[in-house]
């Protein structure tokens, strides 16, 4: 036996358990899943509401059929009244998705509870807290987009960095207190972008995984800057005993910051087409106070190593800019499950950059947890609970 399956090529013998999987799975659906009988009971139900916008007399929903069993939508009432409604008049089979348009005048500033009814008399409901009508997406639309994610993620991580001289100069005690005030601000950062993640995949489509997909992009991102990270390291023979040199790891900083603000821009687009974010200069200021810290965050590592101006642009541009392409992706094509993938890898690459920086706050009895550390993690996490308030106001 064991001299027959020597001659057989290794991929072959992996492959030929594989192909027996599939045709017993293969059998047994075209047989109808023998033994296993008629399902019995009133059909499965589900549809979840992706995406609203809001026409002059038009109230448009993109609906999609989260449910094992095809649904029809019978009926539709706004307020508790029945109205017209147009599209969805087939069924809609799983995982598809539909677009309704309800004729209903609606006033700006006003909730509205909308009920739909299928065939087997099932209601899904769905809330429009706020009544504004949706922009249209044009190439000022774009414009004003942009400009939003500069405001709210390429200044405030430009003028964050500023700090550099200032953290060249501090003794090295300091310097400990410095980046332990950095992880405080990254980790605040993980959970925020952690349980934004979770309140978004509630909102979305729950077949694609639902609050899963934040964990799932975590652990992506977490892998696959965990790989890049040792592939690095081995390249540099001057690697820190943080597993990177002080260039990679501002990088890594930068990189996790911009994973960040990537899911913060697709929230920011995707809360202004529905009028749920009050784009007030107030509102601006608060997000840019809320971000500076960032740069700082960034400019940490670089405390002892030589840096072009070029290299710092590079650094600030890595973690503002993709604010700007999430307020583009929010605001235009907006899907909430992708938003919650994008939110947990953001958490994911974050956690990361913390674990490699986690070994610049040991002291001289090589205590990583020692009060300094603790104080500058606390005082980290504080700044930015403080910071975040002005958002909230």
């Amino acid at each position: 036996m064991g001299t027959s399956t020597a001659r057989v090529p290794t991929w072959l013998l992996g492959l030929v358990p594989l192909v027996i999987i599939i045709a017993a799975i293969g059998g047994f659906a075209a047989l109808g899943g023998p033994g296993l009988g008629e399902r019995s009971g009133p059909p499965v139900e589900e549809l979840a509401v992706e995406a609203t916008k809001l026409r002059p007399g038009i109230i448009e929903l993109t609906v999609r059929n989260d449910g094992p069993d095809p649904v029809t939508i019978a009926q539709a009432t706004v307020n508790d009244a029945f109205v017209e409604f147009e599209g969805a008049t087939a069924a809609i089979g799983r995982l598809e998705t539909a677009t309704l348009a309800l004729r209903q005048p609606w006033i700006e500033g006003e909730a509205y509870e909308i009920g739909l009814l299928t065939s087997t008399g099932g209601t899904i409901a769905h809330e429009i807290p706020v009544a504004v009508e949706t922009p249209d997406v044009d190439l000022s639309f774009f414009g004003l987009m942009a400009l939003l994610g500069v405001y709210v993620g390429v200044i405030p991580v430009a003028l964050g960095m500023l700090w550099l001289p200032w953290v060249r100069r501090i003794p090295p005690a300091w310097m400990r207190a410095v980046m332990a005030v950095t992880i405080g601000l990254l980790a605040f950062l993980a959970i925020d972008a952690t349980l934004e993640g979770f309140e978004l995949a509630g909102e979305g489509s729950q077949a694609f995984g639902g609050s899963a997909l934040v964990l799932v992009g975590a652990m992506v991102a977490y892998l696959l800057l965990s790989g890049t990270s040792a592939w690095v390291s081995r390249r540099r023979a001057a690697a820190r005993a943080a597993g990177a040199g002080a260039g990679t790891l501002a990088f890594l900083v930068a990189l996790g910051i911009g994973l960040h603000n990537l899911g913060e821009g697709v929230a920011i687009g995707a809360a202004y087409t529905t009028g749920a974010l009050a784009l007030g200069a107030f509102l601006v200021v608060g997000f840019a106070i809320h971000n500076t810290t960032e740069g700082l965050a960034i400019v940490a590592p670089l405390a002892d190593a030589p840096v072009r101006f070029r290299r710092l642009m590079l650094l600030g541009l890595v973690a503002g800019a993709p604010a700007v392409l999430g307020a583009w992706i929010g605001a235009a094509a907006f899907n909430a499950s992708a938003a919650a993938f994008l939110f947990g890898f953001g958490a994911g690459a974050i956690a990361q950059v913390i674990v490699q920086l986690a070994p610049a706050l040991r002291d001289e009895d090589e205590r990583a947890l020692n009060p300094v550390s603790v104080s500058g993690v606390l005082a980290g996490v504080a700044i930015m609970f403080a910071t975040g308030l002005l958002i909230a106001a």
